[in-house]
């Protein structure tokens, strides 16, 4: 019986966002002054999966955190936002990974300790949670370095039950731009780069080439491509959706504010462009708040600005 909408595999941490100010750090022991530093839940997965409960989905968490301030902190704000944590591990010994931010409204540089990030595998994930839940997604795939060996397998798994997955592969830091990603294109139903993590995976300086190539490669892929909007390719189509005119606070996790408004309604039934446009809404209201929880929207609030009444 299929008691979930959705089940979020991959990275909840800390992130420290400082704002405002002259956030560049200088080497030479100088000390830099900032208008306001915020402790917020991050990780790609960890926004994602509060964004979709905040949107009326319901949603469970399977990750790690270490048995330490950080790992208790991933665990009340997860709960707070009304996700299910009965599949976040603890692991004893392992520090909780722990990301900042130094965000200014036109760009971002961030510093990350991987900790527990990456620790996550398949003989870890909740099976009660994995076999009631309609959509897996997986978030930053190229940190998951001990869950990717078994996404294909785990992926055929959901499948043939009659379940649909999808990923964001977010950024490399190993600049290589694959580790095993394009041979499980063929296993998703929704592809989630953004545009600079598309044109690297497709090996290419062009956005749409590289939506025709891993187009050939998958079912749907979504790209998103900030002020700019989204652009869909599913069955031989393709849907470019403008994004919404906002004056930009901090864009920290709009990207996965995004992926959690399309697939709420895509999972709806509803159209390609009219999914793009939910998620392009979450987006930008994401950054209208510092973090990447604050500013995400209800379903309600997305949908009355997607037509233009209002916006929270």
């Amino acid at each position: 019986m299929i008691e979930l909408d959705l089940l979020v595999l991959g990275d909840a941490n800390p992130d420290l966002v400082l704002h405002g100010g002259d956030v560049t750090p200088a080497f030479g022991q100088a000390e830099r002054m900032v208008d306001e530093a915020t402790l917020t839940i991050g990780g790609s997965g960890g926004i994602l999966a509060c964004g979709a409960a905040r949107l009326g989905l319901r949603t469970a968490f399977c990750g790690v955190v270490g048995d330490d301030l950080f790992g208790r902190f991933v665990r009340e704000e997860l709960m707070g936002h009304g996700v299910d944590i009965g599949g976040l591990v603890v692991q004893p010994g392992r520090p909780t990974g722990v990301t900042v931010v130094m965000s200014t409204p036109d760009d971002r540089a961030m510093l990350t300790a991987s900790g527990t990030i990456g620790d996550l595998r398949a003989d870890l994930i909740d099976l009660r949670l994995l076999h009631s839940a309609r959509h897996v997604h997986v978030s930053s795939f190229f940190l998951q370095q001990g869950l990717a060996a078994d996404l294909p397998e785990l992926f055929q798994e959901i499948r043939a039950r009659g379940g649909t997955v999808s990923l964001d592969p977010n950024w490399d830091p190993s600049g290589e731009w694959d580790g095993g990603l394009m041979r499980l294109l063929p296993r998703l139903d929704v592809f989630l780069p953004n545009a600079m993590e598309a044109m690297r995976m497709a090996r290419i300086s062009d956005l749409d080439e590289a939506i025709a190539r891993l187009r050939a490669q998958t079912s749907t892929v979504v790209i998103k491509n900030g002020g700019s909007g989204a652009v869909g390719s599913s069955l031989g189509e393709t849907v470019r959706v403008p994004g919404f005119p906002v004056q930009v606070r901090d864009a920290t996790g709009a990207g996965d504010s995004f992926d959690a408004g399309f697939l709420a309604t895509w999972l709806d039934g509803q159209s390609m462009e009219q999914s793009l446009a939910v998620g392009n809404a979450c987006g930008a209201l994401s950054t209208q708040a510092v973090g990447g929880t604050a500013g995400q929207p209800t379903m309600k609030e997305a949908l009355a600005f997607v037509e233009g009444r209002s916006a929270p």
